[in-house]
């Protein structure tokens, strides 16, 4: 199966929680402990099992354009 990280900007966040909510695997949350530059509370990753595809579902949904999506395939990098 595809793993995948997100990368977050998170100063730009608005904190809009499309992302969060359209995340399948649950593995994006709103900060509860602090606030970008623009007082908002980002997006944060919190994924310690690797549970994250890589699916992308949040950065086409991101009005910000914040998130940057990678994905790879661990048996492709096994192999390779």
């Amino acid at each position: 199966m595809a793993r995948g990280t997100v990368v977050i900007e998170a100063d730009r966040c608005k904190g809009c929680e499309l992302c969060s909510a359209i995340c399948p695997q649950d593995v994006l949350v709103m900060s509860s402990d602090h606030f970008n530059a623009r007082g908002y509370r980002p997006v944060e990753l919190v994924d310690p099992d690797g549970k994250c595809t890589g699916c992308a579902l949040c950065a086409l949904l991101c009005p910000d354009v914040v998130l940057t999506v990678y994905r790879y395939d661990p048996k492709r990098a096994a192999s390779g």
